[in-house]
């Protein structure tokens, strides 16, 4: 019970759920400044806009409708559009929409895809795209949430248990808030349940921004409190952002023992914010 209680209370989240991963973001080669895509996705559907250029140099205007391809490897496949419209400047005069070629978005991760597209016969053209950053988001406040998730690959009785808690957290954020500036953030829960109460559970590490969402890797997190040790250990913290109404993010980490834990937070911002 105590090695079930240590190992996972040092998850603070988790890896993804069965639901399809969220990858709406604007995507940029870091290499190829100038062009990009913009990406909106609905459950298992994906509506990409391209800006990118003709061979006269001039804007060019397409869009992919894109559909999880049911092969469990993050690959989108569907239709190129070519739109034009009306004159900007003129009254609306309606626009045309016809297929011109083929698209694919696969994910290597939750930052960085393959994108590839052909354009009306020509040589399919491919890209290796990550999210783009715009501005930094503000994550310091506090908060009160949930967490839940499952460790495995554990041996012996204690293999795969499952994990829930609720806590308070307090997240600081350190370093300028530019792109140019190393930030680091440190996530402090507090945990309230009848179960976990009086331990709490520190992770910190750098934060690394990809468009909508921020990494952490080379994490530490450590515990202290009834049956914790508080010595620090390594994980990742990935997904971490803000929502509408809070934040959330997941850890992973080797937790020992050949175990292996994954556990994801939500958590609302507290009103007196």
């Amino acid at each position: 019970m105590l090695k079930r209680l240590v190992v996972a209370l040092l998850l603070l989240a988790a890896a993804f759920s069965a639901r399809a991963l969220e990858y709406t973001d604007v995507y940029y080669d870091k290499d190829e400044p100038g062009w990009g895509a913009f990406l909106v996705q609905s459950d298992k559907f994906q509506f990409i806009a391209f800006f990118i250029y003709g061979s006269d140099g001039k804007a060019t205007w397409y869009t992919a409708q894109l559909m999880d391809d049911g092969t469990g490897t993050n690959t989108y496949t569907g239709t190129l559009y070519a739109i034009t419209g009306t004159y900007f400047i003129n009254p609306w005069a309606g626009y045309t929409i016809n297929p011109a070629g083929t698209a694919s978005f696969q994910a290597a991760d939750i930052y960085h895809a393959t994108l590839k597209y052909t354009v009306n016969g020509l040589p399919m053209v491919t890209k290796a795209v990550q999210r783009q950053m715009l501005t930094p988001y503000k994550l310091a406040g506090n908060y009160s949430g949930s967490m839940a998730g499952s460790i495995s690959g554990c041996a012996g009785p204690q293999a795969d248990p499952m994990f829930r808690a609720r806590y308070g957290l307090a997240v600081t954020t350190g370093g300028d808030e530019s792109e140019q500036t190393t930030r680091t953030a440190t996530l402090v829960f507090t945990f309230v349940d009848n179960v976990h109460n009086g331990i709490v559970c520190t992770g910190t590490g750098p934060l690394t921004h990809f468009g909508r969402i921020y990494q952490m890797t080379g994490a530490t997190v450590a515990c202290t409190g009834p049956g914790q040790d508080g010595n620090p250990r390594a994980a990742t913290i990935d997904s971490l952002h803000p929502t509408g109404q809070g934040i959330e993010g997941r850890i992973t980490t080797d937790a020992g023992g050949g175990c292996t834990g994954s556990l994801h937070f939500s958590a609302v911002l507290n009103v007196n914010n």
